[in-house]
């Protein structure tokens, strides 16, 4: 029996450029996770869990549940992932063994709050596949095939940033120049000292879940009929990236914060944000910290200088009926995740 497993993340800044031959900094936030376990068996089967049981005890645990993890649960993810796999290794003319196997999932992951939750149960999927199968699929590429098991075999429009930084892991500063995107398919990815961040915090609202395809369908539309605010507001979140990344390697926190505010305020001018998204980012300024989405909305991501600061700012979220918590990025110790690829 193979396990395997994937992580939520956060995006810190540059979200939403990387879909737009952007730059964007993520970290890895390890107190969520996909787990999959893959192993042989008479016929392929995909095992739905119970996000893909529609069983309720009520129209109202239906409703919350619908809410949290959407319409669909994870069987059609895995079922794409083996469509776009199997395609693959055809053109690379690589040989799968005829073996059959059963795919069993469980995710931890709140679904819909721009946390990576569905890219998790797929790059967990795909990691357990690969040693199940014996095969080597560099990272990059690795990224590629979780990002096309959903924009080509299920139409859901999205970037690569979740997926580059749920296959590397840790703290990770993407480059997405158009050049290299259209050359050899990937951008530059680089690996930062996740010691290098300030303390974090992550704050989410269940009630606010939206798929992610309400951002991206909307902003792709407009960046592709050359809306001047959207373009502008792509190349500038490109540029936080970059001086996030000379921000953090140079400990100037000050400046990380104040362009993670940035980030955020530049969405609100060219984007829909709720209200129930905008209390969260104002409830988190009136503590004192910075605050920005941590994806396409429902859940935001800032820095604090200390203990207290933090207290403030969970009392502040406790009063609106957020949840915070403080990411874990770096490996408490060896797990599955972690093993290469490659393994037997």
């Amino acid at each position: 029996m193979i396990e395997s497993r994937a992580y939520a993340r956060a995006g810190l800044l540059g979200n939403p450029s990387d879909g737009y031959f952007g730059k964007t900094i993520s970290c890895i936030v390890r107190n969520f996770r996909a787990r999959v376990l893959v192993y042989p068996s008479a016929r392929l089967e995909i095992k739905a869990s119970p996000a893909d049981t529609p069983i309720f005890q009520s129209l109202a645990e239906l409703r919350e549940l619908t809410r949290w993890r959407g319409y669909y649960g994870g069987v059609r993810l895995i079922q794409a992932l083996l469509v776009r796999l199997a395609q693959y290794c055809e053109a690379q003319g690589l040989e799968l063994p005829d073996r059959n196997f059963t795919v069993e999932y469980e995710s931890t992951i709140p679904q819909r709050l721009g946390l990576g939750g569905s890219s998790a149960i797929i790059t967990a999927a795909l990691r357990a596949l690969l040693r199940f199968f014996g095969i080597d699929i560099p990272k990059p590429i690795q990224a590629n095939l979780i990002l096309e098991t959903e924009t080509r075999e299920l139409g859901v429009p999205a970037g690569l940033q979740d997926r580059v930084i749920q296959v590397y892991e840790g703290l990770v500063y993407m480059d997405f120049d158009r050049r290299l995107m259209e050359s050899r398919g990937y951008g530059e990815y680089e690996a930062l000292d996740p010691g290098l961040l300030p303390p974090l915090y992550i704050a989410y609202r269940t009630a606010l879940g939206e798929g992610t395809e309400v951002l991206h369908s909307d902003l792709r539309h407009r960046y592709q009929s050359g809306d001047a605010a959207v373009l502008e507001a792509i190349r500038r979140w490109a540029g936080i990236a970059e001086e996030g990344r000379a921000a953090l390697l140079e400990r100037d926190i000050p400046r990380l914060a104040r362009l993670m505010n940035e980030n955020f305020d530049l969405r609100a001018r060219v984007c829909r944000v709720s209200e129930g998204n905008r209390e969260m980012i104002e409830a988190a300024r009136a503590a004192g910290v910075p605050s920005n989405f941590a994806g396409s909305g429902g859940a935001v991501v800032g820095c604090y200088p200390g203990e207290e600061t933090y207290q403030r700012l969970e009392q502040a979220f406790r009063a609106i009926g957020v949840t915070v918590i403080k990411p874990v990025i770096a490996p408490l110790r060896s797990s599955p995740a972690s093993e290469p690829a490659t393994a037997g």
